[in-house]
Parts: C-alpha cells; structure tokens; sequence
C-alpha cells in the first residue's frame, strides 16, 4: 500500500519559516501517483487533528484552511512524489506534529476529499514555534 514518510520538521521562532516534505511511494498495481490526493495535517497536544492543506495531485489544484491560509504553501514535485509543505509567519499556535496523508484513488473518493477519506498516514514531523 502507499507509504508516505514526513522530514523537514524542527524549532523555529515565532515569524520563521519551515519547508515540510512528504516523499510518497509502493503505489498498488494500476495505480500512480497522480490518482491521490495528498493532505497535509497536524495535531497539538490536547487539541483535535486538523487538516490544514491538501493537493490534488492529477491537476495541482490546492486547498487550505483558514487558520493557514495566506502564511501556508502546498506544491507537488510530481517527478519525484514529494509533496511539500512551505510554511511562513509560524506562530507558537502552530506548533504540533505535521503529517501527511494519502487519500484515493480518485475513482473512489470525492474532490476534494473528506477527512475520513485518508485512510493511509505517514508518522509524522514535530514542528515547534517559540516565542
């Protein structure tokens, strides 16, 4: 099944920058890396997962939440399955583990997909934003 290991993850003060990475691999047979979408999400202690960014890799079309949109990039280097994650302006609100997770093929999940629709996780990178 899909693998998706997370780098790039660290401590960064308040107004830093990150870039996240998310290399994607063991595609099923007949399957490829442009029949997933790929979200990036995080989770702080105490605080429910959040979804912040997902691509739709076939097309490149991008979504965000509120809380990253603007200071948040998604991009997709289709030649290698990465998907990166470009963050600016951290805030110590940000501070959590990132992962990225997979969610498709297309012919079996909406567009973009819902949260329970990424069924395959990566481990996931501590990002930690000091004041």
């Amino acid at each position: 099944e899909v693998t998706l290991v997370e780098s790039g993850g660290g401590v960064v003060r308040a107004g830093g920058s990150l870039r996240l990475s998310c290399v994607v691999s063991r595609f099923p047979l007949g399957d490829t890396y442009a029949d997933y979408a790929i979200g990036w999400f995080r989770q702080a202690p105490g605080k429910r997962t959040e979804e912040i960014a997902c691509i739709m890799t076939d097309d490149g079309e991008t979504f965000y939440a509120d809380s990253v949109k603007g200071r948040f990039t998604i991009s997709s280097d289709d030649a290698n399955y990465t998907v990166y994650l470009q963050m600016n302006a951290l805030e110590p609100e940000d501070t959590a583990v990132y992962f990225c997770a997979a969610a498709g093929p297309y012919r079996v999940v909406p567009r973009p997909p819902k949260e329970h629709d990424y069924r395959l996780r990566g481990r996931g990178t501590q990002v930690t934003v000091s004041s």
